[in-house]
This record gives structure tokens, sequence and C-alpha cells, in this order.
């Protein structure tokens, strides 16, 4: 192991996503190789000591590994495909986006003229590959060492996750980045209103309320929706609420019909025919696994 991947592991004893010392930032385990399915990333950023993972987003197909790390500007719907093994599991450091402190280092940069001149729009996806560089990787190394103690961690966390940030700001794909900090962006606007998806996915949410919540009108909304996304509103909206709907049958053993009801469905006939579609598996079987 490389001591990156070291310092994770011990932050990481148990299969899955694990908690540490400070809030936002996790570790995750995975011990066994994962074929490729369905899952939601949530917004964050993303650092591989060990392994490697494959996403599938639409048409396009890209790995993140110790080479390469990953953010996700938004949250999105993907299919997600795991390398790992017992002799060598996947280890991955998961880090919120904290808006607030994006907003703060982005000011200080623009006070330094620090801006890139080029933001160019039409790569304002919802997610970009950062390759890593020596001081990325120093950066993580300090905050994982300080993940170790519930005292250093509170110290010194928070100044160690602005300062990888930072690091992600100066990598040559954080058009992305810049823009969910700018309020006038089209992935900002977006942004806005996958944050009500989220609040709302189990009430009828229609697309004309999200194109007026972000000033849009309909037709252009949806394109800029789909443009960040790589699906359209509706389309994200039902990956969304069964995403959340296996959630809910796994932790909390809830009868199908409870569950199509509280993600939004009035049909748990058309529920339950999703559902198998999207995972292949029944809501049932899910359940009782």
């Amino acid at each position: 192991m490389t001591d990156i991947a070291t310092l994770m592991a011990a932050l990481a004893p148990k299969e899955g996503v694990n908690p540490t010392h400070l809030a936002g930032v996790h570790v995750f385990r995975g011990s066994q190789y994962g074929a490729r399915g369905p899952m939601c990333y949530s917004q964050g950023m993303l650092f591989v000591g060990q392994g490697k993972k494959r996403l599938y987003l639409d048409e396009q197909t890209f790995d993140y590994d110790s080479q390469n790390a990953l953010v996700m500007t938004v949250p999105l719907p993907v299919e997600c495909e795991t390398f790992a093994s017992e002799q060598e599991p996947v280890l991955v450091l998961m880090v919120d986006i904290d808006l607030v402190q994006l907003n703060h280092i982005i000011r200080l940069m623009d006070e330094h003229n620090q801006i890139p001149k080029d933001l160019n729009e039409s790569r304002q996806s919802g997610y970009f590959v950062a390759p890593t560089t020596e001081e990325m990787d120093c950066s993580v190394f300090r905050l994982l060492q300080a993940l170790q103690s519930p005292l250093e961690a509170k110290v010194m966390g928070e100044a160690l996750v602005l300062e990888l940030l930072y690091r992600l700001l100066d990598s040559p794909n954080a058009a992305p980045l810049y823009a969910l900090s700018l309020s006038h962006t089209r992935l900002s606007r977006v942004e806005k209103a996958l944050s009500y998806i989220h609040r709302h996915y189990g009430e009828s949410v229609e697309v004309d309320t999200l194109a007026s919540l972000v000033n849009m009108s309909p037709s252009a909304f949806h394109r800029c929706f789909k443009e960040v996304t790589a699906s359209s509103p509706i389309q994200y909206l039902k990956k969304i609420r069964l995403t959340r709907a296996k959630e809910l049958l796994q932790a909390q053993r809830l009868k199908v019909k409870d569950v199509a009801i509280q993600v939004g469905y009035e049909s748990s006939a058309q529920f339950s025919r999703e559902f198998k579609r999207y995972f292949d598996q029944s809501p049932g079987d899910c359940a009782r696994q």
C-alpha cells in the first residue's frame, strides 16, 4: 500500500462508507468486484488511494483512480463498476463540497486576479476528472493524517479541506467548479433546480416549476439540464426516486406500497415495474437482501 492508501485503510475498517472525525468527510472501502449498476453520486470530491472505479454516464465512460480525482459539482445518477478484491480493496476519500468554502476561495482568487479568463460554458457539465498532482497528493495526505485524531480533525480539518478545494480549482478541468460558485452560469442555475428536486422528490415536481425557479424558459432549462446531468429533468427525478426507494427498502424494511408513496409514485405497480427495469431486481427481492 502507498502511504495514502494505508491512512485511508485505517479510517475505513468496515465495508462501505465510513464516517470520520470531520463532518462531510468519509472514506469508502470496497473489497470485491462490483458489476456495473446504477447508483447516485453526491456533490463532492473523490480521491482514490487504491483500486479503481469506472463510471458510465449517458454514452461516456471514464475511470477515476489514484492518478485521477473525480469531482461531482452536482449530485448525479450514474452507473458504476468497481475494480477491487480482498487483497486490494478500493479505498476512496469522499469530501463534500461546501459552497461557503468554495465561494470564499473564489472571492480571494478574484481579488488577486487569479480567476481563469477562458471559463468555457460548454464545458460546464456536472462533473470533471482532475489529474492528481504532487501538491494535491500532499494535501490529501495531510488531511488523512489529521483525520486519525479527533482533536487534529477539529483543529485543522476545515483548513485542509479548503486547501484541497484550492488545489482542484487550479486543475485544468475546473471550469464546472468555478461555474458552481458564479450565480449567473447555467450550471449554478441547474444546481439550484437539483437542490429543489432532492428536497421535494416525494411530491409532484413539474418541469415548468423548475424552469421558473431558475428564471429560464422550459425549453432552455431542459437543454441546459441535459448538458449538466446527461438526463432530462423527468429522467433525473425518476432515478432519484428509485435510488431513494432502494435505500428505504434496504435500511427501513418498509412495505413496497409504502415506499412507492413515500418517493412520489401514485401507482405501486408502476413503481415496481420501473424499479425492476432500473435495478434488474424487484423491490421485494431488494428488501430481502
